[in-house]
C-alpha cells in the first residue's frame, strides 16, 4: 500500500508544483476526519487536509500518517519511538476507497478561509512535501497526523483561532481507553507501558491529538481577526462516506480481568498442592520470576531508551521488576535445596507495599498489574508455610 502511493506521490510532483506558477484564485480547504477502524493501528481514527485546486483540477488530500518500512533500522527506531513520519499527497478518490473498504466513516469540515489564506495554506503545504521537508519526527500524544494538520491551519489564518472550552476534559489515558474499549488486551497493552504522565487531566490543546476531539473543537472554534472581528472556522460541515457495521474479531479467548483469575486460582491451587505434598515446586517459581523479570526489563528499557511519551513515570516497576531475573537463580537454588533466600522477604515486602498503597499512587493501574502482584505474593506465602510447618531456619 505504502509503495503505491509513494509512486503515486512521486508521480503527481511535477503538476503539484505547477501550482507556484498558477494564479491560485480557486482554492478550497477542509479538515478530513475518519473513524476509527479494528484494526490495531487504526483504533483512534485519523485526520487529513483535503485541498481543492479547482484552476488546477486537483483534489487531493495531504496526509501527514504515512511511513515507510524500509527506513533503515525502522523496528528498532519504532522500538525507540524515533519513527519518522511523512505527509504525502493521495487523490481523493483513492484515499476515500481505503476508508469505504475499511468501513470508516468520513467527516469533511469545509474551512472557513479568505481565499488569501487558502492560498497560503496551499503554498505552504506544497512547501512540505518535498523531499527534504516532508519527514517529522512523529509522537503519538504531542505531534502525530491530527496536530500536524491543526498547526498548518493555526499558521495560515489571519489572526488567532480559539476553541470552545465546553467540550469535558478527560486524561490521556482516559481517552484511550474510549477508543480500546472494544480491544481489552490492546487497552491492556497501552496500560502496561504509560506511566503516571497520562493520568493529568489534558489541556484543550493537548486533547486535540485525537481525531474525533479535533472534529468537535472545530466545530465551534472562531478565528479572531487582528481588529476582533470574528469568524467561524468551519464554514460547512457534511458527512460524505458513513460507518458500516465491522466486525470486532476476538483477540484472546479470555479477557484482561478473566485470564488475571485463572492465573490467581492456579497459583493458589499450587500453593494448597504444595502444602498436601510437602514441597515447593520451584518450576512454577522459575515460570513467574522469568516473566516478571522480562517483562520488568521491557519497562526498564523504555524508561531510559524510548522516546515514546509517557513511558519514564510508570509505578508498575514495582510488579515488574528487572531485579526478579538475578533473584532467579536464588530462588531456584533455595527450593531445590529446601533453604530459605532473603528474596522471599523482599519480595514479600515490595508486592505487599504496591497492593496495599496502589489506590493511592499517581498513576492508573489497568485490569492485570494488581492481580499479578497477588499472584506473585502466593510463592513468598507458600514458602513461610512451607518453612514454618517444617521449622527449618
Amino acid at each position: 500500500m505504502f509503495l503505491r502511493r509513494l509512486i503515486l506521490f512521486a508521480a503527481l510532483l511535477p503538476s503539484l508544483f505547477l501550482g507556484y506558477a498558477q494564479e491560485l484564485d480557486s482554492i478550497r480547504a477542509s479538515l478530513i476526519t475518519c473513524s476509527p477502524g479494528q484494526e490495531v493501528y487504526a483504533l483512534y481514527g485519523h485526520t487529513a487536509l483535503r485541498i481543492q485546486n479547482y484552476t488546477a483540477g486537483q483534489d487531493l488530500v495531504f496526509n501527514y500518517g504515512m511511513f515507510s518500512f524500509k527506513q533503515p533500522h525502522f523496528i528498532w527506531r519504532f522500538v525507540r519511538g524515533q519513527c519518522d513520519y511523512m505527509v504525502v499527497p493521495i487523490p481523493w478518490q483513492y484515499f476515500t476507497r481505503e476508508y469505504e473498504n475499511r468501513g470508516s466513516s468520513i467527516t469533511e469540515q469545509v474551512l472557513n478561509l479568505t481565499q488569501e489564506e487558502a492560498n497560503r495554506m496551499y503554498l505552504r503545504i506544497l512547501e512540505e512535501c518535498k523531499p527534504e521537508n516532508r519527514e517529522y519526527r512523529y509522537n503519538f500524544l504531542y505531534n502525530n497526523c491530527t496536530t500536524k494538520v491543526r498547526d498548518v491551519i493555526e499558521s495560515c489564518v489571519e489572526g488567532r483561532i480559539v476553541y470552545p472550552d465546553s467540550i469535558p476534559l478527560y486524561t490521556h489515558r482516559q481517552m484511550l481507553h474510549q477508543y480500546t474499549k472494544e480491544h481489552p488486551w490492546a487497552q491492556e497493552g497501552n496500560d502496561i507501558l504509560l506511566g503516571a504522565a497520562v493520568d493529568t487531566l489534558v489541556s484543550i490543546r493537548s486533547a486535540q491529538f485525537a481525531p474525533e476531539y479535533m472534529l468537535r473543537y472545530a466545530d465551534n472554534a472562531y478565528i479572531y481577526a487582528a481588529n476582533n472581528d470574528k469568524r467561524p472556522l468551519v464554514l460547512k460541515k457534511e458527512i460524505l462516506l458513513h460507518e458500516k457495521p465491522q466486525v470486532i474479531e476476538s483477540e484472546f479467548p479470555l479477557s484482561p480481568r478473566q485470564a488475571m483469575a485463572v492465573l490467581l486460582c492456579f497459583s493458589i491451587l499450587i500453593v494448597l498442592v504444595e502444602r498436601w505434598a510437602n514441597w515447593q515446586f520451584w518450576l512454577w517459581d522459575a515460570v513467574l520470576l522469568l516473566g516478571q523479570g522480562l517483562a520488568g526489563m521491557v519497562l526498564l528499557f523504555m524508561f531510559f531508551f524510548s522516546e515514546h511519551p509517557a513511558v519514564d513515570s510508570n509505578w508498575q516497576i514495582w510488579v515488574l521488576n528487572p531485579i526478579a531475573l538475578i533473584a532467579l537463580p536464588m530462588v531456584i537454588k533455595a527450593a531445590y535445596q529446601r533453604k530459605k533466600t532473603m528474596w522471599h522477604a523482599a519480595f514479600f515486602v515490595i508486592l505487599t507495599t504496591f497492593v496495599v498503597f496502589s489506590p493511592w499512587m499517581p498513576q492508573e493501574f489497568g485490569k492485570l498489574v494488581v492481580p499479578l502482584a497477588l499472584t506473585l505474593l502466593t510463592r513468598p506465602i507458600s514458602y513461610y508455610l512451607y518453612y514454618r510447618k517444617n521449622n527449618k531456619k
